[in-house]
């Protein structure tokens, strides 16, 4: 099973929804989560300092820093297996 490392904004009064759609999209790629999610602006202003990244999300997968939501359906669109034509026309 795929391993997958999220770092998610989630503070009082928003939600990030682009964090817990790699959450999900991750969940129904069957990936195993380890999931972290950002509670306070200070503290996903310095996870953002120190990564130095604009936004979060962040996804890390098999130990590969891949980026947020939009780069995670580019990497798993690029690592899909060539579906198999038994014949062609």
């Amino acid at each position: 099973m795929p391993k997958a490392i999220l770092y998610r904004m989630e503070l009082p009064n928003y939600t990030c929804g682009y964090g817990t759609a790699a959450r999900d999209l991750l969940r129904q790629k069957n990936f195993e989560i380890e999931e972290h999610v950002l509670r306070t602006r200070r503290e996903t202003d310095a996870f953002k300092d120190k990564h130095r990244i604009a936004t979060t999300p962040l996804i890390f997968v098999d130990g590969e820093k891949i980026g947020g939501f939009t780069d995670l359906k580019k990497h798993l669109k690029a690592t899909k297996p060539k579906s198999k034509r038994l014949w062609s026309r």
